[in-house]
């Protein structure tokens, strides 16, 4: 509220001042006081909304501290959303989806209502169960139709991919299909096609063949002909070559000759030419000239000539090789004349000089040819004869060129021909080699197709139950998180799906939510990440997934927390705590980074730090997504994820972070941890099926993985096909080598799954094992539910059963190794788990271990186990039979019996007791029974439990006897025989790493063990101790830090008293593996038991509980051992003091040892301690001193008031100590010898002598103490062992399952309900109407007395039970049949019916023990009494426990007295006489005061015959009283010697509580032959009201 006050200021001074300051400046002429009254207008209309939650205390607590929240405001309660208001929620929020029709919308929007429901009804159901909290909020609804809408479009959107895309392959191999037949068609023609053109070939090549025959012979003839005229050629041009040789010498000046004509042009021509008279010399060279020429010699000859334009070309052509000797010798005329020489002639005419040359050359050639003439001729013959028969070759050549060319063009028409028989081959081959493919390709995929056809079906089929299947899922996902994997079950298979059917919404047959969101190689990777497989596990993992809320898990065993750490490794995994002083830096930099976090072991409230992330309040900013995380905001990256687990085994959240968060419950189911310890007893027995099996596991992984990669592949490669595939030989062939690949690795995979078969059954032989182990982890785990303290990690429990694998006995045979692997295992776990039990919890370990092996064995019948548990309840007993020895079988006893004999194993009991009462009587009264032989043929019909189940209704003293024998027949005798606390052996089992515990009982202290260990080890110097307390905190984190790197070990003390240190301190401890201490370190921890001492702590650490010794001569030689010689010694009366010492320590001792008789021993038990006996002793040792007579008084004071009595409160209790050393200190104690300090013999003061002697004698005596020594009656054994059988069967009825078979049926809340309800609906017949209290007091107007004004004051108080009482049933029954809701109230109720135990609504108006069915009976005879008074006159005899305030019942008689008499009240006292009549015996009332019946005596017997207190007989317990005179007398003297004052209680609980005390007051009684300290260390008193 101050916060709020703070709040609301800073809202007004930031948000209203600024605006108004703000308007004063827009506007200057508004004044000061306008401006305030704006102010105080806008705080009067200021509307504050406060939303705070009702649940738990808090709501109440700031409603009392803060009335203002009450006075001051408009309460209004937001209850549940009714049917109406949610189901138009969901119509507003699917109005824009479409599902078909809109009845299937209308369905769907009624099923998210019905879900909703369910929920509610089951979280309420659960906790009645389980006593586990789930709040069902509307966001919760929100979300589920926000996640429908989601799954829908997301299942859809894949739905139809995959269908598509199988549809698109198919349409492929449908259209290759038809290209196939077509082409069938294409390849028949082309057969007969390329049929005729191979036949038109195979003519063709005849007719080739032939014509190369001739062909080839006629060439023969040719080239033989070719090589004739070769030769002759070769002859010919020998001669040719020869007259070119001899031609070739005139050549150079013929060639001279013409070079020089050639030279000459028309100038030089002409130049001659005009010679009229040529010189000598030029006309001699031109007659030379014409002569050759054969033209006359003259000079116009040759003028005429030279004029010839083709002069020139005349002689350069002149035919030189035709001369004639005639000529010859002419030209010799010219060429011999001297002057005829080209030197001479050039000198004159250089034209001339050529001509000179040119008939000299002409001469010289013309000898020559004239000599190579004949060579010529012959030259030319031989050329005409080759001439000729080269012209004869050249005819055959042609010939033959013709029939070449003919074969040619055939051969080349036969090669066309060929190669279009070729071509249409290859065609017809392509097209045969397409068909091969594509049918082989359609016949390949067929199955494919089959397989797509059917998954086509499967997808549209699931696309037609989306809208069923989706929101089963939406709501699994939303709802399902805390709920253990029945009551998912229940909500699915029991209420959803049957409901969705009803509703006609379409929906999957057999829905599963793992298989409808997860994908199997994501929960294959989970498994191998460290998810277990099973069922529950992999639902945890979708939700954890897929959730839109941050999950919070449960995780007691730390499952989840290996899962997040193993997945989540790669991403850069923080792990936090909101313990850490860095957290929040930590998680600002995970947010902008996207790293993910572990947030783990919280608790029930999480940080406020943490809101805005916890909502995903998200601040969108231009760009930017922001969140706020405490005062600053931060980036947010969408790759952030936010993992929250906690250790808390059945945490209470707040409906606050249930909305936020989604809440997944990760605790281990008993068929997960099954299976896990199976691959661990597998892995170590067999390692070789181990490999195979993981081998197999990566295998199939793999198989699956390449199996879907090759189908999208194939799938791929169809859709993406462009053209014609039977045109894509690449596409086919890899289609065809995926097929194949894909059929080698079906096949891979069913050799695999075969094996895998194999494997299991192979592993299944260990099952056993795994079963045996899991139920035993179990039951470790279920001790939490004991005792805060007894926490189990599920990491350590694997450790154990791994040592167990590695060290019990081996064999070859596999039921032997199996036998002691479980026998051993079995005991390791006893011992491991009893060294941290108290000893008063040891039995209840060995027990519920025992049972839980034979229940997985099928040898415990769950009726007969339950009533061992609960009894006999029977509210009305009008319907059974008749108690046939009332005086030995109590009635509690034949209620049980009664019920027992409804038992099938048991029917015939109730009429064996009545036939054979005597045997039975005689077996009742046996020291023993449960080791005694039962009556008749009951001996051979009962097994162990059953004669346990006798025990338990006859003699419930020795259910704990008969269970220890129960339990050393089944397991054992060494489960009955808890081992002795070794810490060497301890400290042998432990690490460095992991915390030693003491868990402390009152007066011990471990210290001094601890020390004497280190010394053993050689390290007492390295002992560091330090006791926790304020400002300790520092100091221990030092100690802890510097022992870890020296190796020492540190002692932190009493850790109960700093709570708030303690996750410091389980940080430290957590961190110990990383900081690798020193292998000698150990941490020693030592606490009482608390339920703020961290879980991780406990689990990770050694449990070690301490406990004083038990028994008197445990205690007796403990305080001895600690006297040392000289402190025996030093008192100067030595054997005074040394037998007054003694009696000091039995005193002592007997004080100790008496809390365990409860009520009988002390009201209240107290904590002595060693302490009061140092104390004692030293006033003993001065007192002795200083005084020659023993002064008795002081030393009784001292020590019984002062001493010891200073701690006790109880007034009664004192005068317990004051007589038990009224007992020890006197006179006698010094002068008898051996004075006997019990009625036993063994105790006695030991004579004067040595501190060893006195221990000598102590080691003597009696391990077990038997009740006299305690000056005890035998049957107050009785009445402790009774009540500590009760706290075993409480405690297993605790450790129980609530939920019917472990199995988890889910019937078994339906069950409890008719149970509940049938119990109600008896209650509301038997119980009656309250009284007409009206009616009543007008009756009794005219008698206005004192007991009238009790009588109408317990009315009233009856009245206001009665309405409650019906009430409450009423509404019970509507909450079971669902009509209203159950409140936190109605819950109660519920299960303290189921239980039999009485609601304590209805123990408001007065205090009980009993049972339900003897408290309804006691209840409907206190009615009685007073509806018979309120319809009579006064009672003659008066059941003074029947009133809900006897005092007031009292003090109305006395004051009835004291008008009647006329004196004071104050002067009146109680006189007590006892009325040896009957009842009916009693005909009127006293004259004085009343009679007094229904009273109880306990701790004592009663002598009716003389009217005395006596020894009770054996099993006499309580002994109803005789009627009681209470006469008020005037003026009543104080007690004689010879009385007894018996004080009176209202019922068992002798100290009450602070509103209703139980003391009555005191009655007088004779103590008959004892006195009256006797009676008081019995405990002998008076009760009103039994327990039974």
């Amino acid at each position: 509220m101050v916060q709020l006050t703070m709040m609301m200021s800073t809202y007004f001074r930031k948000a209203l001042m600024p605006w108004v300051m703000q308007a004063l400046r827009i506007n200057s002429s508004l004044s000061i006081l306008e401006a305030c009254v704006c102010l105080l207008l806008l705080r009067t209309n200021l509307h504050v909304v406060l939303c705070l939650s009702p649940v738990g205390e808090t709501f109440r607590e700031r409603c009392r501290m803060f009335p203002g929240l009450v006075n001051c405001t408009t309460i209004d309660w937001f209850t549940e959303w009714p049917t109406d208001a949610l189901y138009e929620v969901a119509t507003r929020q699917m109005a824009s989806e479409t599902l078909g029709t809109e009845e299937i919308k209308q369905a769907v929007c009624k099923m998210f209502v019905t879900a909703h429901q369910s929920v509610e009804a089951t979280s309420h159901s659960m906790h009645l169960s389980l006593k586990r909290r789930n709040y069902v909020t509307p966001t919760n609804y929100l979300e589920t139709v926000r996640n429908y809408k989601a799954l829908l479009a997301e299942k859809r959107s894949e739905l139809l991919s995959k269908c598509n895309k199988l549809k698109g392959g198919m349409t492929k191999l449908d259209e290759t299909r038809v290209q196939v037949t077509d082409m069938k068609k294409v390849v028949q023609e082309k057969q007969v096609v390329v049929a005729q053109a191979k036949s038109n070939c195979e003519e063709l090549l005849v007719q080739v063949v032939q014509d190369k025959r001739v062909a080839d012979e006629q060439e023969k003839q040719v080239n033989t002909e070719a090589i004739k005229i070769a030769k002759e050629t070769e002859e010919a041009n020998t001669i040719a070559n020869q007259v070119s040789a001899e031609l070739d010498k005139a050549l150079p000046a013929l060639q001279e000759a013409e070079a020089a004509l050639n030279v000459l042009t028309k100038k030089d021509i002409s130049e001659l030419k005009a010679y009229s008279k040529p010189p000598a010399l030029v006309e001699m060279t031109l007659s030379g000239v014409m002569t050759v020429l054969k033209r006359p010699a003259t000079w116009e000859e040759s003028k005429k000539q030279l004029s010839d334009a083709n002069f020139m070309m005349k002689l350069l052509n002149y035919d030189k090789d035709n001369m004639d000797d005639a000529l010859l010798k002419k030209i010799n005329k010219f060429t011999t004349n001297p002057e005829f020489t080209p030197e001479s002639v050039g000198k004159v005419s250089l034209a001339a000089k050529g001509m000179c040359m040119w008939v000299g050359a002409m001469e010289v050639y013309g000898y020559v040819a004239k000599d190579v003439g004949p060579k010529r001729a012959r030259l030319r013959a031989a050329q005409e004869n080759l001439a000729r028969k080269q012209a004869a070759l050249a005819s055959a050549q042609e010939q033959l060129a013709i029939v070449l060319a003919k074969v040619k063009a055939l051969r080349d028409k036969y090669d066309e021909s060929m190669h279009c028989n070729k071509t249409l081959e290859e065609e017809l081959n392509d097209l045969t080699g397409k068909l091969q493919r594509a049918e082989k390709l359609v016949t390949g995929l067929a199955g494919e197709r089959t397989r797509w056809e059917s998954s086509v079906g499967g997808y549209q089929a699931s696309l037609a139950a989306l809208p069923g299947d989706t929101l089963l899922a939406a709501a699994f996902l939303s709802y399902a998180g805390p709920f253990p994997s029945e009551y998912r079950d229940e909500l699915v298979k029991g209420i959803w799906l049957p409901q969705v059917k009803l509703l006609n919404i379409p929906a999957s047959e057999n829905f599963d939510f793992c298989s409808f969101l997860a994908d199997p190689s994501n929960v294959r990777d989970w498994n191998i990440q460290g998810l277990p497989a099973d069922s529950f596990s992999t639902e945890n993992g979708v939700m954890v997934t897929r959730g839109r809320r941050w999950p919070l898990m449960i995780d007691p065993q730390g499952q989840a927390v290996r899962w997040i750490k193993s997945m989540e490794a790669q991403c850069g995994l923080k792990v936090l705590s909101l313990s850490a002083s860095d957290m929040v830096r930590q998680l600002e930099s995970a947010v902008q980074f996207g790293q993910p976090v572990l947030l783990s072991d919280i608790m029930e409230e999480i940080d406020p730090v943490l809101e805005p992330l916890l909502a995903k309040a998200f601040i969108r900013r231009n760009n930017q997504l922001l969140v706020k995380i405490g005062d600053k905001e931060v980036d947010f990256n969408p790759e952030f994820k936010l993992y929250i687990t906690t250790k808390l085994a059945n945490p209470h959240y707040t409906p606050e972070v249930s909305t936020k968060a989604m809440i997944v419950n990760f605790a281990v189911k008993e068929s997960g941890l099954e299976a896990q310890l199976l691959n661990t007893v597998v892995k170590n027995e067999r390692p070789d099926l181990d490999k195979q099996k993981n081998d197999l596991v990566v295998k199939v992984a793999a198989g699956k993985r390449t199996q879907v990669e090759l189908e999208d592949t194939i799938l791929q490669l169809l859709a993406t096909a462009r053209g014609s595939m039977l045109d894509n030989i690449e596409l086919i062939n890899t289609l065809d080598q995926s097929k194949t690949t894909w059929e080698e690795v079906n096949e891979s995979l069913r050799v695999a799954e075969e094996t895998t078969k194999q494997l299991q059954a192979a592993a299944g032989q260990y099952r056993p094992c795994s079963v045996r182990a899991a139920i035993l982890y179990f039951v470790l785990n279920d001790l939490a539910g004991v005792d805060p303290m007894y926490q189990f990690s599920l990491d350590a429990y694997n450790g154990l059963f791994l040592m167990s694998i590695n060290n019990s006995p081996k064999s070859e045979v596999l039921a032997d190794r199996i036998k002691s692997l479980n026998d051993y295992h079995t005991y390791a776990v006893y011992k491991y788990a009893a060294r941290g039990l108290f000893k008063r919890h040891k039995l209840l370990l060995s027990l519920q271990m025992c049972v839980r092996i034979l229940q997985a064995a099928g040898q415990v019948n769950a009726e007969e186990w339950q009533f061992l548990l609960r009894g006999g309840t029977v509210l009305d007993r009008s319907q059974q039979p008749a108690n046939p020895c009332p005086s030995w079988i109590s009635e509690e006893a034949w209620d049980s019996l009664a019920t027992l004999d409804q038992l099938p194993a048991f029917k015939g009991l109730a009429n064996s007791l009545e036939s054979v009462a005597g045997d039975w009587e005689l077996w009742f009264r046996q020291p023993e029974p449960e080791s005694s032989e039962l009556p008749r043929e009951w001996e051979a019909k009962c097994n162990e439990l059953q004669r346990l189940l006798l025990v338990r209704s006859l003699r419930p003293d020795r259910v704990i006897f008969a269970a220890t024998t129960y339990v050393a027949n089944a397991l054992g005798k060494k489960f009955i025989e808890p081992p002795v606390l070794d810490l060497g052996e301890t400290h042998a089992d432990s690490t460095a790493l992991s915390p030693l515990i003491f868990v402390l009982s009152p007066g011990v202290d471990p210290t001094d063990a601890l020390r004497k260990l280190a010394a053993e080890k050689g390290i007492d110097n390295k002992l560091n101790t330090v006791a926790l307390g304020q400002g300790q905190a520092p100091i221990a984190q030092r100690m802890i830090e510097q022992s870890i790197r020296n190796g020492d070990w540190v002692f932190l003390a009493n850790c109960h008293l700093m709570t708030s240190w303690l996750p410091t301190l389980d940080k430290i401890i957590e961190g110990l593996e990383a900081a690798k201490p020193h292998e000698r370190f150990r941490l020693w921890l030592s606490s009482s038991p608390s339920p703020e001492f961290p879980i991780s702590i406990l689990q990770r650490g050694l449990k070690m509980t301490t406990e004083p010794p038990k028994g008197l001569r445990a205690n007796l030689l403990r305080l001895y051992n600690g006297i040392t010689d000289e402190a025996f010694k030093c008192c100067k009366n030595t054997d005074k003091y040394q037998k007054l010492l003694f009696a000091l320590a039995y005193f002592h001792s007997v004080l100790l040892e008496r809390r365990k008789f409860r009520t009988l021993g002390f009201n209240i038990p107290y904590d002595f301690n060693d302490t009061d006996f140092s104390v004692s002793d030293d006033l003993l040792r001065s007192y002795l001193d200083n005084y020659v007579v023993t002064p008795w008084g002081a030393l009784k004071y001292l020590v019984a008031e002062a001493n010891y009595g200073g701690r006790v409160t109880d007034e009664l209790d004192r005068r317990v100590l004051s007589s038990y050393l009224s007992r020890f200190y006197c006179e006698e104690a010094l002068d008898v010898v051996n004075f006997k300090l019990s009625p036993l013999p063994h105790y006695f003061i030991p004579e004067p002598g040595t501190l060893n002697s006195f221990r000598d004698y102590i080691v003597t005596l009696p391990a077990t103490d038997r009740p006299e020594a305690f000056g005890q009656h035998s049957n107050a054994e009785i009445s402790y062992l009774i009540e500590d059988s009760k706290a075993v069967l409480g405690g297993l009825l605790s450790l129980g399952p609530k939920t019917g078979s472990s199995g988890g049926d889910g019937g078994a809340g339906s069950r409890r309900e008719e149970l509940v309800e049938a119990i109600a609906t008896d209650l509301l017949d038997q119980v009656p109407a309250p009284f007409n209290l009206e009616a009543v007091m007008r009756a009794k107007q005219d008698d206005p007395s004192a007991l009238h004004v009790v009588l109408f004051q317990e009315i009233e108080r009856y009245n206001s039970l009665l309405v409650g009482l019906r009430r409450s049933c009423a509404e019970l029954l509507k909450g079971i049949k669902g009509l209203v809701v159950m409140s936190v109230d109605l819950d109660q109720i519920f299960e303290a019916l189921y239980n039999a135990k009485v609601p304590s609504a209805w123990l408001k108006t007065y205090p009980s023990l009993k049972p339900l069915g003897p408290w309804t009976r006691d209840l409907l005879a206190r009615i009685e009494q007073l509806a018979r008074w309120a319809e009579g006159t006064y009672p003659r005899l008066y059941w003074l426990g029947g009133f809900t305030y006897p005092t007031g019942f009292l003090t109305a008689v006395l004051q009835t007295t004291a008008r009647r008499n006329a004196i004071p009240i104050d002067t009146l006292a109680f006189e007590y006489g006892v009325v040896n009549l009957e009842e009916r015996e009693t005909t009127a009332a006293p004259k004085e005061g009343v009679y007094v019946k229904g009273m109880f005596l306990e701790g004592g017997g009663w002598d009716f015959e003389s009217g005395c207190l006596c020894e009770p007989q054996p099993m006499e317990l309580i002994v109803v009283m005789p009627i009681i005179h209470f006469r008020p007398v005037e003026n009543k003297k104080k007690s004689s010697r010879g009385v007894y004052n018996c004080p009176l209680y209202l019922y068992p609980v002798r100290t009450g509580t602070r509103e209703r005390p139980s003391l009555m007051g005191t009655v007088d009684l004779k103590p008959g032959a004892a006195e009256s300290d006797h009676w008081v260390m019995r405990g002998t008193a008076l009760l009103l009201s039994l327990a039974t």
